[in-house]
């Protein structure tokens, strides 16, 4: 389901509102995660948890659970919210 906010002036964060203003920052940030999310790494890693996603059947479902990667490296079930939300203070880690 595509984020109907998404490229709207409706953003709260400062990088939302830094992006809304600086169209060319946008235009760079965009080239750079299609770049990172193309590589085999990131691929990997989406099969991973679609897998795990349809295995558990929260895949496409709607329920807003998602799989959450844990520090040992397992995967658990967590609202989509909690674990898409997650960035940690000064970029740590701050997962389950």
């Amino acid at each position: 389901m595509k984020n109907t906010l998404a490229g709207t002036k409706t953003g709260k964060s400062e990088s939302a509102k830094y992006f809304q203003d600086n169209p060319e920052a946008r235009k760079k940030k965009d080239a750079y995660n299609k770049a990172y999310h193309d590589t085999p790494e990131r691929k990997k890693y989406r099969v991973r948890l679609n897998k795990r996603n349809r295995e558990e059947g929260t895949y496409g479902n709607k329920d807003d659970k998602d799989m959450s990667h844990t520090k040992s490296g397992s995967l658990v079930k967590e609202i989509q919210s909690a674990n898409r939300g997650r960035n940690g203070k000064d970029g740590k880690s701050t997962k389950k």
